[in-house]
């Protein structure tokens, strides 16, 4: 089938073909396959009709690391927590994790703050802290996330937080009637 491409192409495509998709407890998520750097001598094996080449080749992966920083998407929201895409990996956010508040989930798929009236909706950018990791199932590789520590969160809040105080009362003080000069 890959006899009619150059040899690298062909090896290449082969390898990606292997390692698209590719999760191991040594390498973590397989991203993408980068470049093969060295093909040696094939053997074609009678009977089969593949041709196998010892193959150098590099991978990028992602290895999730606990207590590693992750900045993600929110793909999805249940009753339970929220799921964040990392780009070649998914996270879950649970429900108590999501927020240093008391949380409630609405039909809305919206996950609202009770005291500080923070909320977390679909798409929204954020970044998390990795607590656990598990390769248990390899089809379904497992990272816990939090957000409740300081500097954690949605990327709103964190702008918000690093505001200094005078601009934060500034944006939360409601303009008053302006009086014309016939007002005064």
């Amino acid at each position: 089938m890959m006899f009619n491409l150059p040899k690298k192409e062909a090896v290449l495509k082969n390898v990606k073909s292997t390692y698209e998709n590719f999760t191991s407890k040594e390498l973590g998520f397989v991203v993408n396959v980068m470049d093969v750097s060295e093909i040696n001598e094939g053997v074609i094996v009678p009977g089969d009709g593949a041709a196998f080449y010892d193959t150098s080749f590099e991978l990028l992966t992602f290895k999730p690391e606990l207590n590693e920083l992750v900045f993600g998407s929110i793909r999805d929201i249940t009753d339970f927590g929220a799921f964040l895409d990392l780009g070649g990996a998914e996270g879950m956010v649970h429900i108590s994790q999501s927020m240093d508040d008391f949380v409630s989930f609405s039909k809305d798929k919206v996950l609202m703050g009770k005291k500080g009236g923070q909320s977390l909706k679909v798409n929204d950018k954020c970044k998390a802290r990795i607590i656990a990791v598990s390769y248990k199932d390899l089809n379904n590789p497992k990272i816990g996330l939090s957000m409740r520590q300081e500097g954690l969160g949605k990327l709103d809040w964190l702008k918000q937080q690093s505001q200094p105080k005078e601009e934060k009362e500034v944006e939360k003080k409601p303009e008053g009637k302006k009086k014309s000069k016939e007002q005064k």
